[in-house]
């Protein structure tokens, strides 16, 4: 019995759905240079913007230079092998990225009682939670239910304490901390996207000409240039949870994945975004146990990918995601080095990159909590409690911040708490 040959239209059709697992020819034929430069311009303001702010959440909460190297290596690749799985896959532009608000969180947090392990733990039931906010829509409308305010403004108190260092730099190292101002200022001047790379340009100009760092330590112990991964087993404690997991999980949603859903849709591309979420949140699930502590969509390098200048046709864009998915997993490897070429700097200077990287963020943040009127004063005690760095029963600002604004807000909505202009 002969069968009937498919029309034209229908192989045109298999060929353009959106499949994880399938492949077709057709996705070479879609690659063109503008791709691969927006990818590599992506990976390298993905890396380079937020690189210092991952390091100094790392150490705040307990983790040892090869820990923090082997984080960083773990994010890097995770999220550069899902980016390349879910971009061609799906073919839609997804670039992932390592939680930087979280990594503020962690600056802010501090270690916990069980040590380095039991952050990991918290890691995990992080990526845990990003899961299955990716499946479960009613999970997801949970958390985009938060009010928007109140979640920009724990945002907000958790990178206050980075931001501020610039400005302590500038009574401590008050020539090194004006360097790295005017250079961030300048090349904020000619692109907003060169504003943390020339930072980093400069200082890495004075820690090679202004500083006496020991060059010696540079190439580690083994003198190995590849990241060796480390494995951290995770302690899981219910204060670990309340202090980190749960705030880590809500500024990530909050900071990243909402904004980032949000470029993907300004970029043309409306399709439920849930698989991409899940994807991001087992990549930070495996590079958990490395010392990894999030991943998540990205806001600003999914503009790049997405963007007209990725490629003219909008359905062949998603290979510049492809490639940033590589170029991090290139990145990753040589994690250790840069890692340890960071570390030579004092510790202030590299806060002072980090606060830089975040004044953007920052500000974007504290104008979005306190714009209504009416929720001024909920937005501005979830902020301070938050950047009070207070703990109660060992748990974090960040948590008890957003429970008492939500508390607030939840009374004058009532009519039981009324705060009159002057």
């Amino acid at each position: 019995m002969s069968q009937a040959k498919p029309s034209s239209s229908d192989a045109s059709a298999a060929a353009q759905r959106p499949s994880l697992l399938g492949w077709s020819s057709s996705r070479l034929s879609d690659l063109a240079w503008s791709s691969v430069i927006m990818g590599l311009l992506a990976a390298f303001v993905g890396t380079a913007s937020s690189f210092s702010v991952v390091m100094q959440g790392l150490d705040a909460v307990g983790a040892t230079p090869p820990q923090i190297a082997s984080g960083l290596m773990a994010l890097s690749v995770s999220k550069g092998a899902f980016a390349i799985a879910l971009s061609l896959g799906l073919r839609t532009p997804y670039s992932l990225a390592w939680s930087t608000s979280g990594a503020a969180l962690l600056v802010a947090t501090g270690p916990l009682a069980g040590g380095f392990g039991e952050a990991v733990g918290a890691f995990v039931v992080c990526a845990l939670l990003l899961v299955l906010t990716g499946f479960l829509r009613p999970l997801a409308r949970l958390i985009a239910a938060i009010p928007s305010m109140l979640a920009h403004a724990m945002l907000a108190g958790v990178l206050l304490p980075l931001c501020l260092a610039p400005f302590k730099t500038l009574s401590l190292y008050p020539l090194w901390g004006l360097i790295l101002l005017l250079a961030w200022l300048v090349g904020r001047q000619i692109n907003s996207l060169l504003a943390v790379p020339a930072a980093l340009l400069a200082f890495a100009g004075i820690l090679v000409f202004g500083l006496s760092p020991d060059w010696a330590s540079l190439w580690g112990a083994g003198g190995s240039l590849v990241t060796a991964p480390v494995w951290v087993a995770p302690h899981f404690s219910l204060t670990g949870i309340a202090s980190l997991a749960l705030p880590l999980y809500l500024v990530t949603m909050a900071g990243q994945n909402l904004p980032g859903q949000a470029a993907l849709r300004l970029g043309g591309f409306e399709r439920p975004h849930g698989l991409a979420l899940a994807g991001s949140g087992l990549a930070g699930l495996l590079a958990a146990p490395f010392g990894g502590h999030a991943n998540s969509l990205a806001a600003i390098t999914a503009s790049l990918c997405s963007g007209p200048e990725a490629h003219p046709d909008p359905s062949k864009r998603y290979w510049s995601a492809a490639w940033a998915g590589l170029f991090y997993m290139l990145f990753g490897l040589f994690a250790g080095l840069f890692t340890r070429f960071i570390a030579l700097a004092p510790t202030l200077l590299i806060q002072t990159v980090a606060g830089l990287a975040l004044l953007a963020t920052f500000s974007g943040s504290l104008l979005a909590a306190f714009q209504a009127p009416d929720s001024r004063i909920a937005a501005a005690i979830t902020f301070l409690m938050t950047a009070s760095g207070v703990s109660i029963l060992g748990v974090s600002g960040a948590f008890w911040g957003l429970i008492a604004g939500g508390l607030v807000l939840a009374l004058q909505k009532q009519g039981w708490l009324t705060f009159k202009r002057p």
